[in-house]
């Protein structure tokens, strides 16, 4: 009775084993897949609701902040944006149509009317800059609808084209700019390398000037406040996914990629924007 009593006992035991490594592989395994289901995607508020794809959020982070660095206003970007997502769907493209066979980059500008040489308008902050120049001679850009203003800089076939665009353009141009805080977010997997934060002070310079910044550790810390540091920390999040940065936090609040609940209170010091990044894998 005693070795039956002592069987039955190895039995339940090695039972209950199989079904914790059961459960466990099934909560791996539900992960690994929410992880594969995730639609990665960027949302933007401000005089409106809308959606953009990683790398087009990258591309409108890209524009705003040209246009934050020469001091424009918000509705400047925003009719670039709508100008951009008409012409290229905010993406770098190389070719251009039967109307501009020499048209390229993110707003299908042709070397042939005077945008730049070939090379010049598929570079995004040569081809930002321009588009931003040629909007300054527009007089009274800020009094006109956003496709009539974006007309009279692109000269389009299709004049009234630009108007669908505008709910998104005022959203993006309107968080990115720092106008609307916490106005951004952006759902992503989990990053596929270690982050760099010289990469990011690099790619961040490129597009803002030179912002005072200092690293600890995986986090690049940037001095700025109010609408500056909101401009650099939606910056951060819509470039979060090229970047692999994990964590933004500015006045207060703070944004997580593996959390994927927006932006929540943080205990950021005042005065700082920090932006962290996925470290190496352990091996």
């Amino acid at each position: 009775m005693a070795r039956k009593g002592s069987l039955r006992r190895r039995i339940v035991l090695l039972l209950t084993l199989a079904m914790v490594a059961g459960g466990v592989y099934t909560a791996v395994s539900f992960v690994q897949r929410s992880e594969v289901l995730i639609t990665e995607r960027c949302t933007a508020v401000g005089g409106g609701s809308a959606e953009l794809a990683t790398d087009q959020a990258a591309n409108a982070g890209l524009i705003t902040a040209v246009a934050v660095r020469r001091g424009l206003p918000a509705r400047a970007a925003s009719i670039a944006l709508a100008t951009a997502m008409q012409e290229s769907k905010i993406r770098n493209i190389s070719h251009g149509d039967q109307a501009g066979p020499d048209s390229r980059g993110l707003f299908q500008q042709r070397p042939s009317q005077g945008w730049g040489t070939a090379e010049q308008v598929m570079d995004p902050y040569h081809a930002s800059n321009a588009f931003y120049d040629a909007l300054a001679k527009v007089p009274d850009y800020q009094a006109l609808n956003i496709t009539e203003a974006a007309q009279r800089v692109q000269r389009s076939a299709y004049p009234d084209a630009y108007a669908q665009h505008e709910v998104m353009a005022r959203a993006f141009a309107s968080s990115l700019s720092g106008q609307t805080a916490a106005g951004l977010d952006c759902s992503l997997r989990a990053p596929d390398e270690a982050g760099d934060p010289a990469a990011v002070q690099e790619r961040l310079t490129a597009a803002f000037g030179d912002v005072p910044a200092s690293t600890d550790g995986s986090t690049l810390v940037l001095d700025a406040e109010g609408t500056r540091a909101w401009a650099l920390a939606q910056w951060a999040v819509a470039n979060a996914k090229a970047l692999s940065i994990t964590e933004v936090q500015a006045e207060g609040r703070g944004w997580s990629r593996q959390d994927r609940d927006g932006w929540q209170p943080s205990d950021v010091p005042a005065g700082q924007v920090r932006v962290t990044v996925a470290e190496a894998p352990t091996p």
